[in-house]
């Protein structure tokens, strides 16, 4: 067994750890899926041999993925933030979370259909919002504050007045 990173992320799933440990690392660069841990006797929401932990990374981010049961939900208060360098990659991202049986949500923000929240953002929206004009930042702000997932031409447009 390798030695686990010294800290992790641990994402309780309702089962689907290593389905959705596969779909990140098909979808995201810097993502593989590691060890696959079966349970070794029965547990609340499962039988022994079912997968019970998936040690994955996410774009350089080491993460445990538990099958808890239904006990707990995921929640807005836990998103990933991608960091997008242009509308393709934007694109490419949002379409993969919200068509692999995913939801669109407000300001570039989507859930996964395990229901993990994911903030698709691409960098000129980040650099328009903290443009020195206040002006400028705001007309960016309140243009991305009427999108699901973020158009940057429209962004950028905005922050031109």
């Amino acid at each position: 067994m390798a030695t686990p990173a010294k800290n992790r992320i641990c994402l309780w799933y309702n089962g689907g750890a290593e389905e959705a440990a596969r779909f990140y690392a098909d979808t995201f660069p810097d993502s593989f899926v590691g060890a696959v841990y079966l349970a070794p006797g029965d547990f609340p929401s499962g039988k022994k041999g079912d997968v019970l932990t998936v040690e994955f990374t996410v774009m350089g981010i080491p993460c445990l993925g538990l099958n808890g049961g239904p006990a707990f939900k995921q929640s807005e208060a836990f998103s990933f933030q991608v960091a997008t360098n242009d509308q393709a990659e934007t694109d490419r991202y949002w379409n993969a979370i919200v068509g692999n049986g995913g939801q669109e949500s407000a300001c570039g923000w989507c859930k996964d259909k395990w229901g993990l929240s994911w903030q698709i953002t691409p960098v000129s929206l980040t650099r328009a919002i903290a443009d020195p004009d206040p002006a400028a930042a705001k007309r960016a702000f309140d243009a991305m504050m009427e999108m699901t997932k973020i158009d940057i031409s429209t962004i950028e447009a905005a922050l031109r007045g």
